[in-house]
Parts: structure tokens; sequence; C-alpha cells
């Protein structure tokens, strides 16, 4: 396994060896001490899988109070992930960072707390699978803008007319009407 830096404090591609023949491919996802040689040392405590079809944005969450680090795998499918720093001490706050990840390419995005993450499918359909560092707490969630002008993230086009969002993502706060997280 090894880490790829990305552009955000703390965010990090991690790449695992994909061993393939003509059965299909199999790969490690997670081992605590390979990822603990990578200074990687965050304690799961939940797993999420969402299940998405073309053009479907979700994002982009966060949790005030208990924030989640995330390790978010794409297990069918194509996914455009991003995640926004929100980390007032952090020097990439108000950044962004958004990369393809696609089923079987042994690569995962870790995102410590204090970001926000979405994604948007790029496939027909998608399954995303994620390990959370905290439980999920309904109250504290919040949802940033997706398409807020100040962050300016570029999200591909959508194949259709439009992204599909929740009620909750399409009406997300805008940046500049959070308060920042330490």
């Amino acid at each position: 396994m090894k880490l790829i830096a990305t552009p955000l404090n703390d965010v990090f591609i991690v790449e695992a060896p994909v061993h393939a023949d003509a059965r299909g491919y199999f790969n490690e996802i997670y081992q605590a001490e390979k990822f603990a040689t990578l200074g990687l040392t965050m304690r799961f405590v939940q797993d999420n899988h969402s299940y998405s079809k073309r053009d479907v944005l979700r994002g982009m969450h966060f949790q005030r109070h208990e924030p989640q680090g995330k390790l978010v795998q794409i297990v069918h499918g194509s996914i455009f992930d991003v995640a926004v720093d929100l980390r007032k001490s952090s020097s990439t706050f108000g950044q962004w960072f958004g990369t393809e990840f696609h089923a079987g390419d042994g690569r995962q995005l870790w995102i410590p707390a204090g970001l926000a993450h979405g994604f948007a499918v790029l496939s027909d359909t998608a399954s995303v699978a994620y390990k959370c560092t905290a439980f999920y707490n309904a109250v504290s969630e919040v949802t940033l803008a997706w398409n807020d002008k100040k962050i300016g993230i570029n999200w591909p086009a959508p194949r259709g007319e439009q992204f599909h969002l929740s009620a909750k993502d399409a009406s997300g706060t805008p940046f500049a009407s959070l308060d920042p997280l330490p």
C-alpha cells in the first residue's frame, strides 16, 4: 500500500495492489498494521454503503460535532469524489479536491474529520462504501452547498439535463454562512 498526497492537507489517495487474473481481481482495502506504517492510525466505528444511479450527486456532507473521518472506496461503477477543507486552522481551508474513482482501480480516498464530502455518479450505477471514524449523528450533520460559487467545485457535466439531488443536498448551506470547524 502507498499514500498519494493531494492538494488538501491530510487528504490522501490510498493505493493498494490489485491482483487480477482470468477470474477477476482481489485487493486488500484495509489492514490496520499496513495503514499504521503509512501514518494512518485512525479507528473506524461504522461502515456505510450507498448505491446510486447515473447523475446522482450526494453531498457535500459533514458533521459539526463528532466529525467523521472517512475512507471512501468505489465498489461498483465510477464516481467523481470530492472533499472540501472546512478546518479554519488548515492552510487549505476553503479549498477542494476531486478525482475520479473506478471500481477495481485499487484506490481509496482518506478524508480526515473536518472536511465535507460528496460525489457524483459517472457510470450507469455505482456503489460506494466508506469506513467512518465516528458514528453518524443526524442532529450534527450539515450540508455544504454542492454548487457554492466561493468554493467553485468543478463537477463533471451530468450526462442528463442535471444532477439528481435529495432535497437536503439541493438546499445546502453556502460556505460564507458556515461556522468553520476548528
